[in-house]
């Protein structure tokens, strides 16, 4: 599924991406909080769904190949969050649902 298809699952808001990030395939969804958990994953492109809003989240989906970002339970986002996303060009989005309601409709989204 498209990366903007999924975040569109979600009524996420999309505070940075490229053009060319929107037709991205996502297969997998990693919902995760603690990044050393990511790190571990063995995944092709997932989108990195979290609530930690901070450039740890950027810095390791930008690590793992993540197709973006989403920072879950309607957090505020830095600017410092959102320039390393545009340095890195890592899309980054965020929604007002909880992380779990967000990983649900992501599923659903993608079929699981």
């Amino acid at each position: 599924m498209h990366l903007n298809d999924l975040l569109a699952a979600v009524r996420s808001e999309l505070l940075w991406t490229a053009p060319a990030h929107a037709s991205a395939d996502v297969l997998h969804v990693i919902a995760a909080d603690l990044m050393s958990d990511v790190l571990t994953m063995d995944l092709e492109r997932p989108l990195l769904l979290t609530s930690l809003a901070t450039e740890q989240a950027v810095r390791t989906a930008h690590v793992v190949g993540a197709a973006g970002v989403l920072v879950a339970n309607g957090k505020t986002v830095p600017a410092e969050m959102v320039a390393l996303a545009r340095k890195l060009d890592v899309p980054l989005a965020r929604t007002a649902l909880p992380k779990f309601d967000a990983a649900v409709a992501l599923g659903r989204a993608l079929g699981a």
